[in-house]
């Protein structure tokens, strides 16, 4: 399929970065047995990801401006485009061994997310797609599933953590969806949930504190599958309030009910 210049630029820095990424995670392993070793390993193995997609996007478009997890905002000559980037989403997985990690990178242009990518390296998965053009698995165009009935759907949300603020909430979410639902996964990666609703792995997603780099990239990729996507807040930004709703067009009115009525 056509690319455009930029979506070239970005899907070539997303898989250099994932492969060094990759690299790195083979190592994870040997180092579970010093739970510090395995955590300064893995902030490293961010920043050197991070450090290799802002040469690779400031070297291609030095005019942009370039916001990342790792790093404090820059602004670019061109005010009205912008990066959004994070060199690893997933983490926590990633420190633990467990495969399920992405890069990010999102392209905004007057406030609106024009492109995205979110490359999983460990299963050399690349999720991609610009405003208009449709959405991609690497070679293969992406659709939402089809599925009509809540029953029938399995859907993905983040678990918070010890001490999370939101806990209480998620449970308040979980005991109206569970029920009524073929099941809630939790797999570690919001970029990821996003991107396997665009590909129709799971149905619907939803998710609170999440920053924008999470969600900048998923949030074209899912439109451009034909899905859903919104604030949990009626009138909300996503961007802005860190809360996400996303599914296939069959369900969205339903789920996104469910999931505000516990609000």
């Amino acid at each position: 399929m056509a690319q455009s210049a930029n979506m070239n630029v970005m899907i070539a820095t997303a898989r250099k970065a994932g492969r060094a990424l990759a690299k790195d995670f083979r190592e994870v392993s040997n180092l579970q047995v010093s739970v510090k070793g395995a955590g300064d390993f893995v902030a490293r193995a961010d920043m050197h990801a991070d450090q290799v997609v802002k040469e690779e996007l400031m070297d291609a478009r030095p005019t942009y401006g370039f916001l990342a997890a790792e790093r404090s905002e820059i602004e670019g000559k061109d005010p009205t485009r912008r990066w959004i980037v994070d060199p690893m989403v997933g983490a926590t997985n990633f420190q633990h061994g467990i495969p399920h990690y992405a890069v990010t990178i999102a392209l905004e242009h007057k406030s609106e997310i024009i492109a995205g990518v979110i490359y999983d390296a460990a299963q050399d998965e690349c999720f991609f797609a610009e405003k208009g053009q449709g959405a991609w698995m690497n070679e293969t165009r992406m659709r939402v599933s089809g599925r009509r009935s809540m029953v029938d759907c399995v859907f993905a949300t983040g678990l918070p953590s010890a001490g999370r603020s939101d806990l209480p909430q998620t449970l308040k979410d979980l005991a109206q969806i569970l029920p009524v639902t073929a099941g809630v996964r939790n797999l570690g990666s919001p970029a990821l949930n996003l991107a396997y609703v665009a590909a129709g792995r799971f149905d619907g997603v939803w998710e609170r504190r999440l920053k924008v780099w999470d969600l900048a990239a998923g949030i074209v990729i899912l439109k451009e599958a034909g899905g859903f996507i919104d604030s949990i807040y009626s009138g909300g930004n996503m961007l802005k309030d860190g809360t996400v709703i996303g599914s296939n067009d069959q369900i969205f009115s339903q789920f996104s009910k469910a999931i505000r009525k516990s609000t």
